[in-house]
């Protein structure tokens, strides 16, 4: 998996405090990443994006659900340039490009995993707003480690599984494959 990394995040507020689907308005709380070249799982909170920044640019790829229409955007509020530009797999993208809607994380790893989600997001702000930062890391963490085996499935097999409404078990047929990009020879990372 060279130096893959499968990461996800957590806000300090939500949408409706902020009068929309506004990324921009949005507060990092917590990252939880896993490092395919170390394998090891870390939390980083918004004082730590200089360090986290520079390895996200040297990464093979950054894996991610939901992450080019959420996740990045929301890091891009702290970055100088557009983390969207780096190599990447959005496993939600590629489920709706295949099946041609958007299906939930929870609803792909209870299906393909017979595991999922330890809770969800609207926790997590309330967590940090009760200074339980700790379990908003946690929780961020399983986040990342349901993502890591969702794909590592994926990539194994050829393909996830969900319930229809009907509560059939479907296949959703997916290519989780390296593309080989050319190696960047500049220095990505901007004084923060």
């Amino acid at each position: 998996m060279l130096n893959e990394i499968v990461f996800d995040i957590e806000t300090q507020n939500t949408f409706d405090e902020v009068g929309g689907y506004f990324t921009d308005k949005l507060k990092l709380s917590v990252i939880g990443v896993y490092f395919f070249a170390t394998d090891e799982y870390k939390a980083f909170e918004q004082a730590d994006l200089p360090t986290l920044f520079p390895l996200f640019e040297k990464s093979t790829r950054l894996i991610g659900f939901n992450s080019i229409s959420f996740d990045l955007p929301v890091l891009n509020n702290y970055y100088m340039g557009d983390l969207r530009g780096l190599p990447q797999l959005d496993i939600l993208k590629e489920v709706e490009k295949s099946i041609g809607f958007r299906l939930k994380l929870d609803s792909i790893a209870q299906a393909t995993l017979g595991m999922g989600k330890s809770g969800h997001g609207l926790q997590a702000v309330q967590w940090w707003r009760e200074g339980k930062v700790q379990a908003v890391k946690d929780y961020c963490l399983q986040d990342v480690k349901v993502t890591k085996e969702i794909y590592e499935f994926g990539l194994k097999n050829g393909y996830l599984l969900y319930d229809d409404r009907a509560g059939e078990r479907q296949v959703i047929e997916v290519d989780f494959r390296v593309v080989a990009t050319p190696p960047s020879a500049v220095n990505l990372t901007l004084g923060l």
